[in-house]
């Protein structure tokens, strides 16, 4: 039975001792211990399949994923993994974060079978029909979600097939086709109707108002941004994204010997390897930023050292030059340095007199894109993905269509059908061992330099013992250790086996919110202010050696996990 009030006395980390809760505290709970969740836009439940995996469960693992973030295998070779920095391995004096997401990949690398997982429906036929423009990521979770819960879709998408971005822009170099069109396909088959090669406006959107009950936009962003400077119009001087787009459908081009790369994003990166893998000598990446303002992982970086990419930071362009005979020649550059800007993020600023020439065949332009302008002007539309936060990630994409789905949903139903529960159960171990904890992070196996063609996959996969080991390393975050001072001896067993200092604590008191969350604690600095020993759960890694030591069973271990369902 779930509740909403407090059922056991505030010292303790959840509202309840075992059930299902739904008090701030038990979510409250979830967001501080399972930093990897939170900090996924989709709400993966990491730990989770991280567990399942090292269980040698893959198909479990997969269907997890599936169920959270739509496209297990895309995301486990392209995801930006914003979990990562999260990770409690990867906290000071820990070691790496586990490699979550080389992890992912796994589970589907390693399913029996390949056969399309098709969802159950969570309600009957609403009787709604809703018009999703746009195929891509954020358009197909969107699009998943809705036919889940019982509404008519159809997906308007200006190009020959869906998958947006995922088929158009990213290399294949990086993604293989096949992955995408078969778990796209997971998402079609639920039977939602597709419409290809149909080309978006106002006024045909304004149509489509008339005949369906809701229409979204997510359409991503796809008009190029431009520098301000001279000679954009250059034959040689190309936006990053529409040559890629050119690649991924069968262009060759010749760029010459000399390539400048502009911008320090995921289209930047991916043009500089591709320029590489063209035969192009010399490739240069310039970005206005330093290496740390980059929005790419280390993952990423690591791989122009390997491939023969150039870099230079904190430089901007000014010109594009042209030779007698109106051809690129150069492009001018002016160095820069960083401020600090009004939202957190360092501003470049030009340092006068500081100018300098590289020279080019062709430049190729990571420096953004937007939506088009002209769906603003239409009132009653709701707006996923890259089109309502601007450019971003596939999994920002993913989270950001979720949302509005649950939008979407309310406003053609009049209520909302969900609700979100925390499931406590008690659990009698993690599985995990203490030499868990100190193994290394695995690497991406990869192929070599020399055999990295334009459609050639650089990252093989972990074998499956490996990416057993490497989900082991996950402390499993949403298992709760917890002490009961009624039954302590005090007898300072756990205190000498503590792996992390202060994880457990002597305290004379605990602090709480106005919702009665434990928000802190107040050590005890005497033996007569020591009133209790204090389980630190943002600090436990789980290791469970309290347990072990302890003479009188008062450490308990629960498996606590967060759902959202249909309300019952």
């Amino acid at each position: 039975m779930k509740t909403s009030e407090l059922q056991q006395e505030p010292e303790y980390a959840l509202s309840i001792e075992s059930g299902e809760g739904q008090h701030p505290k038990d979510f409250h709970w979830m967001d501080i211990n399972v930093p990897c969740r939170t900090a996924c836009p989709a709400g993966t439940d990491i730990p989770g399949y991280l567990e399942a995996i090292y269980q040698g469960k893959p198909e479990e693992a997969y269907k997890i994923n599936l169920r959270d973030n739509i496209f297990p295998a895309v995301l486990g070779r392209t995801c930006t993994r914003p979990c990562e920095p999260s990770c409690r391995h990867g906290r000071e004096g820990l070691g790496d974060p586990v490699a979550i997401c080389f992890a992912k990949r796994s589970a589907d690398d390693f399913r029996t079978r390949q056969d399309p997982i098709l969802l159950e429906k969570l309600f009957p036929p609403s009787g709604k029909k809703v018009a999703i423009i746009g195929a891509g990521a954020s358009g197909l979770s969107l699009a998943r979600e809705l036919c889940l819960w019982g509404h008519q879709v159809t997906l308007f998408e200006k190009h020959a097939e869906a998958g947006g971005l995922m088929i158009q822009g990213i290399p294949e170099f990086r993604l293989p086709r096949d992955m995408v069109r078969r778990e796209v396909n997971q998402v079609l088959d639920l039977g939602i109707e597709l419409r290809c090669n149909e080309e978006m406006n106002a006024e045909k959107i304004s149509a489509l108002q008339n005949d369906f009950d809701a229409v979204v936009l997510a359409a991503g962003t796809h008009d190029p941004r431009w520098p301000a400077c001279p000679g954009t119009e250059l034959p040689q001087v190309q936006h990053g994204l529409e040559f890629l787009k050119a690649i991924n459908q069968g262009a060759r081009p010749d760029l010459g010997k000399n390539v400048v790369i502009i911008g320090g994003g995921f289209t930047a990166v991916d043009c500089a390897r591709m320029a590489r893998r063209l035969g192009s000598e010399n490739v240069k990446m310039v970005y206005r930023r330093s290496e740390a303002e980059m929005y790419i992982g280390s993952h990423e970086f690591h791989q122009f050292a390997t491939e023969g990419v150039q870099t230079e930071f904190l430089a901007a362009p000014k010109a594009f030059l042209a030779d007698a005979d109106g051809n690129l020649s150069a492009v001018q550059f002016v160095k820069t340095e960083l401020k600090p800007g009004e939202d957190g993020r360092a501003v470049p600023v030009e340092v006068p007199g500081s100018e300098f020439e590289v020279e080019a065949d062709s430049v190729l332009l990571g420096t953004g894109q937007q939506t088009a302008g002209w769906w603003k002007e239409i009132d009653g539309l709701f707006v996923a993905g890259d089109a309502h936060t601007g450019p971003g990630s596939l999994i920002d994409a993913i989270g950001h269509g979720k949302k509005i789905a649950r939008q979407v949903d309310l406003a053609l139903m009049g209520n909302d059908r969900f609700e979100e529960v925390v499931i406590v159960e008690d659990a009698t171990t993690t599985g995990r061992t203490r030499e868990m904890d100190d193994f290394p992070r695995l690497e991406m196996p990869e192929i070599s330099a020399a055999d990295r063609g334009v459609t050639d996959e650089v990252e093989v996969g972990l074998s499956d013992e490996a990416s057993k080991t490497e989900a082991s390393r996950c402390y499993l975050c949403h298992y709760k250790f917890e002490i009961d001072n009624e039954l302590c001896i005090y007898c300072d067993r756990c205190l000498k086996v503590t792996p992390v200092d202060g994880c457990i604590v002597k305290v004379s008191d605990l602090i709480y919110d106005e919702e009665n969350r434990i928000s802190g604690f107040i050590e005890s600095t005497s033996t007569k202010n020591y009133n209790r020993l204090h389980l630190n759960q943002n600090d436990c890694i789980r290791c469970g050696a309290c347990v072990e030591v302890c003479p009188v069973d008062c450490i308990s271990l629960q498996k606590v996990t967060r759902e959202t369902r249909p309300k019952v």
